[in-house]
């Protein structure tokens, strides 16, 4: 089970489970890193606060290097300031130990000493602080009324930022402006962003090396959400260049954990698993548990990957241990399911099931989709190689239904933005077109009044008035063409898979929800003799070629499958890609005696042929299920074209248990449908061994490599 934690927030990512937007956005430390910056360019005017202040920077200095004597020496140095001192040393003091607090993993008195902040910037009516805090109320703002509502407040406060002229606050400003936008998917300007910050760290005095190491992580991070990997090493190789472990240990551990997400995302295990030692051991020698939690959880990650499950059990283990102690409830959760994994694949299976499926219950309740359908996917693998293949279709059926829910709501959102940005354009060409018309009214006014007085001028401006209108004619008319031809993009994508361009899952329901009306048609005309067929096809052992050749290998298979499957059906078959490596054919009026011919052709054209591609050559199989609707003679409105559909699923899966590469399909029921429905549509296994149903199997063409 593999987590990819992003720069700083990897540290954090039990401090708020609220919302899926407190994931990216809550983290503690970016508030309190830019609280640090605004707080450490004070200028000091009294000797006695000059004295404070470096003795505060000395104790900050320490807690680089050892975070618990810097919280020891930071608490006594609290107790010890003066009621009435300077509300900036005290300030400085509440930002400080909260940042301690939480690298400690004490995120209760972290979030107590954040609350205490805001309330002393109030009562001292301290710009600085107060202005950092607004800035930051945008994460609220986004969280509560969306994306546009957050932009709108920080537009607010930009003209009181270029006003102070402060790099620092700018930094602060821009670095929220930055993490908006890429939450909301606007990654090429969150990328601008991060490079002006870049630049003007530059301009900073003490907090220059801590600016520059964070804007790094930022961008590391944001190449890895960009699934660019190769660029996340190249900037985080720049960034380690600049500051070592002994300059900046904290950024510098965040920087190393990214270099190490970037490896696992190339399949470049050894160096992922150096790296996340190389955290292991600085978190271990500078006392900062939260990051020790993580390394080990990444490399329990990577025994798994290696199939050492004795050393990716200790390793969880001891990362559930490490985050339970911290008061880490996401970081805990997560261990827990590579303890069960681990558990799992050494024997274990109902114990490491058990500990996987509490997890699974906290991520359902807090709505972590991305996280349920990752984990439903690794055990479906672990019960068909544990030979539970129920169990496993089970997980694989939830785990499609949450890849669909995953899917429609990016479609929905992505959607929603897409017509957002055209109908943005609209109204601009609308105004455009509003401000031309008005001024050719103008220009009409004019000629009325002068037309007596000077007629030749009149003619004259009457002709440029009307090549103006033809002219806007004609880009009215151009303007309506590319409404269409959108609206024709729109329409295509709303029913099309993106990679493979054959019809998606949408497109079948909405054909199959206008059945009933035809069946009736059907049955009045006599041509039930031809009823419909489904074929639902999986490729084999897909997730195989995903790992061992990678996901562009995997992208290429599916285009390719896709493309034998249109040469194995007739021009009015529907063929579809149903999710996944799963593809749906369905073949209205069939004849039943031709439809055993048109599954083998379909076996024989996806895998009779190696798959080339570039100097790799490997066959590709599928196994399939299918069933004729309606089937047996069985009257819809007892076996409709949904539980049709669940029988042929069964039926693939019976192919998966029986070896691969072959097809099961029903061809009649042997027993009344009154009997037979109830249990088919449950346990087809069942009806075979009760002699319910004849089957026919179908196999695939043999691998002439293997002979």
């Amino acid at each position: 089970m593999r987590y990819l934690f992003n720069s700083i927030n990897a540290r954090f990512q039990g401090a708020t489970i609220d919302s899926p937007q407190a994931q990216v956005l809550g983290s503690p430390l970016t508030f309190v890193f830019c609280l640090l910056i605004l707080l450490c360019q004070t200028p000091i005017a009294r000797a006695d606060d000059k004295a404070l202040f470096d003795r505060l920077e000395a104790i900050h200095t320490i807690s680089e290097k050892n975070n618990d004597e810097g919280i020891r020496q930071l608490e006594e140095f609290k107790k010890s300031l003066p009621s009435t001192g300077s509300s900036k040393i005290r300030l400085r003091t509440l930002a400080l130990l909260s940042d301690l607090y939480w690298d400690a993993g004490k995120s209760k008195l972290g979030t107590e000493l954040n609350e205490e902040f805001k309330r002393l910037a109030q009562q001292e009516n301290d710009e600085d602080a107060l202005l950092s805090i607004q800035i930051f109320d945008s994460w609220s703002i986004f969280e509560k009324s969306g994306e546009q509502a957050s932009f709108e407040h920080l537009s607010k406060l930009q003209s009181v930022v270029k006003k102070r002229n402060d790099p620092d606050l700018t930094i602060r400003f821009i670095s929220v402006k930055a993490r908006l936008n890429e939450v909301a998917g606007h990654f090429d300007v969150a990328l601008k962003l991060y490079f002006e910050m870049l630049a003007l760290a530059d301009q900073l005095g003490r907090g220059k090396v801590q600016a520059k190491m964070y804007t790094w992580n930022a961008i590391t991070g944001l190449y890895l959400n960009m699934k660019d990997p190769e660029k996340a090493l190249a900037v985080s190789a720049e960034a380690l260049a600049y500051a070592s472990s002994e300059d900046a240990p904290k950024s510098y551990m965040d920087m190393v954990i990214n270099r190490g997400v970037a490896f696992t995302t190339l399949q470049r295990h050894d160096e992922a698993l150096a790296e996340y030692e190389r955290v292991l051991a600085l978190a271990t020698k500078e006392n900062i548990p939260g990051f020790a939690a993580l390394a080990k959880f990444n490399m329990a990650d990577q025994y798994l990957i290696r199939k050492d499950y004795k050393k990716a059990e200790v390793y969880a283990t001891e990362a559930m241990q490490l985050s339970e102690s911290i008061g880490d409830t996401r970081g805990v959760t997560q261990a827990r399911v590579n303890v069960g994994f681990a558990k799992a694949r050494q024997g274990n299976v109902k114990q490491g099931i058990d500990l996987v499926n509490q997890s699974l219950e906290f991520f359902r309740k807090n709505k972590l989709m991305g996280d349920v359908e990752a984990i439903l996917g690794e055990m479906v693998d672990m019960y068909e190689e544990a030979g539970m293949y129920h169990e496993a279709l089970l997980a694989s059926r939830e785990q499609r239904s949450v890849n669909t829910e995953v899917f429609q709501t990016k479609r929905a959102r992505d959607v929603a933005i897409l017509q957002e940005q055209f109908e943005a354009e609209q109204r601009k060409k609308q105004i455009e077109l509003l401000a031309k018309d008005n001024a050719i009214k103008d220009v009409d006014i004019k000629n009325n009044r002068l037309r007596q007085m000077i007629a030749l001028l009149a003619s004259v401006i009457a002709l440029l008035v009307g090549g103006v209108i033809y002219a806007l004619y004609r880009r009215s008319i151009r303007l309506n063409l590319e409404l269409k031809e959108v609206n024709s993009q729109l329409e295509f994508h709303a029913v099309r898979d993106p990679l493979t361009g054959l019809y998606n899952r949408r497109s079948f329901i909405t054909l199959m929800s206008a059945r009933g009306g035809r069946v009736e048609v059907d049955r009045r005309e006599g041509s039930l003799g031809n009823p419909d067929c489904m074929i639902l096809l999986d490729i084999d052992l897909f997730k195989n070629i995903n790992d061992t050749y990678g996901h562009a290998v995997g992208d290429t298979v599916l285009k390719e499958v896709a493309t034998r499957l249109r040469g194995a059906v007739r021009d009015e078959d529907m063929l579809m890609r149903w999710g996944g490596e799963e593809f749906l054919i369905f073949s209205p009026k069939s004849n039943p005696e031709q439809l055993t011919s048109l599954v083998e052709r379909v076996l024989r054209e996806v895998g009779g042929t190696p798959y080339v591609s570039g100097d790799l050559v490997f066959t590709v199989t599928v196994t399939a299920g299918f069933i004729s609707i309606p089937f047996s003679d069985v009257p819809e409105e007892f076996c409709d074209w949904e539980r049709a559909l669940q029988i042929a699923d069964m039926a693939l899966y019976l192919g998966k248990t029986h070896g691969r590469n072959r097809a099961y399909g029903l061809s009649r029921l042997l027993v009344p449908y009154e009997e037979a429905i109830p249990t088919l549509t449950h346990d087809l296994a069942m009806a075979i061994r009760k002699n319910m149903v004849n089957v026919i199997e179908v196999l695939g063409p043999v691998d002439q490599a293997k002979q």
